[in-house]
């Protein structure tokens, strides 16, 4: 199972930018899919997940500002970040829970981080 991120890149505070994740290969359902984020200097952190249910998890930090959406069809994600602020400034990793077509249950995958920089 691959997961790729796209979409970081460098943008204004008050800003948006959009976030995707793609997952591919030996997929029998994706359980969960989420966001994390590393500062500089800092360890990585939950932004937000969506499980397959439809439950939704943000941190505090990014409440009322980013979505978190997910196209099961398409085993996509993506996350709208909106109203940037510089401390949003981080490598943001997209994490997937899947089932494969193995049986599997439960694994977790992780894609290449995608930058983010929000300028003040």
């Amino acid at each position: 199972v691959q997961l790729q991120a796209s979409g970081g890149g460098l943008v204004q505070a008050g800003g948006s930018l959009r976030l995707s994740c793609a997952a591919s290969g030996s997929i029998f359902s994706i359980v969960a899919m989420g966001w994390y984020r590393q500062p500089p200097g800092k360890q990585r952190e939950l932004v937000a997940v969506l499980t397959s249910g439809g439950t939704t998890n943000y941190a505090d930090s990014v409440k009322g500002r980013f979505t978190i959406s997910r196209d099961n069809a398409k085993n996509t994600g993506n996350l709208q970040m909106n109203s940037l602020k510089p401390e949003d400034t981080a490598v943001y990793y997209c994490n997937a829970v899947v089932v494969t077509t193995g049986g599997r249950s439960d694994m977790d995958y992780w894609g290449k981080g995608t930058l983010v920089t929000v300028s003040s």
